[in-house]
């Protein structure tokens, strides 16, 4: 068994419970003791199933909005934090206030050439940065932790998820996905209570799984010092971002943290569904959002909020189909909270979708050049840089 095998199933047999704590502590002794301005964060959500961009950044100005969807256009009254045109769905009434804070950064129109609406397709070309018709096997953010890394760091990147995400696969594994954090306690080791099997790997595995335990008390002492708030809403997206959130305070310096929120597959009874998804979004980030900004960390640390696809313009008479380009969200990281792009226009379609004006790409260029001191062309990424992000 090789080393990468075999750090690839300790990890999926832990799912993160133990080896999580002391490769944090271990990454984060490297560091400064103090998060400091420069030593930068990525921390991505990703809203799986299509989100529908215009009822989520509503073109509320726009009578071609209304004539389009009759039956979900959101009325000129409902919608918040009005601006040229554009306004925020009213479940998203924090993501108002972030923008009015001058902390978030609205992109409108992102999307990519010879667009796929396929789920698992377009996930994975925003995961690998790949063009439409080109396959890759590792991930964007893989690829830039296999070159920042001088060695294998498995908590340089981490994924909150029950799932590993392809973002952050590598040709090494410098990222480890974690579906318990509460779980990361150290165990007493009991060699005598390892289940035996009749493969001597998996054997070699759980003893090994076991016995990990080395650093946990420094763990559980850093995170003692980076306290829980009780802001954060009892969600999924909630307690992720909770944990994110005391892995920076604690100054555990992991350079990329990820996770998801699905459901936006609103086809069917959008109008309730949207309005629940979009609210436990708003609701969570914004804890996020205040947690770290009390803690003065939010400089440090950006948020980049995106979805697969956006939805056609016109409804399907109780919901939307799969489309093409939507807006993106990027809080924190002193950008300079503007809204960039044109309104969505929604006379000059393709086949009835958005056409895409900002390349996916491009965003990531520009957060690795401008937040990481990384230059995207060595991962392949030769997108031009977006100048008024930050």
């Amino acid at each position: 068994m090789n080393r990468r095998n075999f750090l690839s199933l300790t990890g999926t047999f832990t799912g993160g419970m133990l080896l999580l704590p002391d490769f944090l502590y271990a990454f984060g002794s490297q560091h400064q003791s103090n998060l400091v301005v420069g030593e930068q964060c990525l921390v991505f959500i990703q809203l799986n199933g299509g989100n529908d961009g215009l009822n989520t950044f509503v073109p509320f100005d726009d009578p071609n909005y209304y004539y389009n969807r009759p039956k979900i256009a959101l009325s000129k009254d409902e919608v918040i934090g009005k601006n040229k045109g554009m306004a925020f769905h009213p479940a998203l009434k924090s993501f108002a206030q972030i923008q009015q804070n001058g902390d978030l950064t609205v992109l409108q129109n992102v999307g990519y050439p010879e667009p796929n609406r396929s789920h698992f397709r377009s996930q994975e070309i925003w995961q690998t940065a790949s063009a439409s018709n080109q396959y890759v096997n590792e991930g964007w953010l893989g690829r830039y932790l296999d070159l920042q890394c001088h060695e294998h760091t498995p908590t340089a990147g981490i994924n909150l998820d029950s799932i590993d995400n392809l973002a952050l696969k590598g040709n090494e594994p410098n990222a480890i996905t974690v579906k318990d954090p509460i779980r990361f306690k150290a165990k007493e080791n009991n060699e005598e209570s390892v289940t035996l099997s009749n493969n001597p790997q998996l054997d070699f595995v759980r003893k090994i799984a076991n016995s990990v335990t080395e650093g946990a008390e420094e763990i559980q002492n850093a995170l003692a010092k980076s306290t829980s708030e009780n802001s954060y809403p009892k969600t999924g997206l909630g307690k992720n971002l909770e944990w994110i959130a005391r892995l920076i305070k604690g100054n555990l310096n992991s350079k990329v943290y990820y996770t998801s929120l699905g459901g936006f597959d609103t086809h069917d009874n959008q109008l309730a569904i949207h309005k629940n998804k979009l609210t436990e979004l708003n609701d969570a980030v914004f804890s996020f959002y205040t947690d770290l900004k009390n803690a003065k960390l939010l400089q440090n640390v950006t948020l980049v909020v995106f979805t697969e696809f956006g939805r056609r313009v016109k409804d399907n008479g109780n919901g939307t189909d799969h489309g093409t380009a939507g807006p993106m969200f990027i809080i924190g990281g002193n950008n300079k909270g503007n809204v960039l792009g044109k309104n969505p226009d929604l006379t000059n379609l393709d086949n009835g979708d958005l056409k895409f004006e900002i390349d996916f790409r491009s965003v990531y260029a520009t957060l690795l050049q401008q937040k990481m001191n990384f230059d995207a062309s060595k991962i392949g990424i030769t997108n031009k840089q977006l100048s008024s992000i930050f």
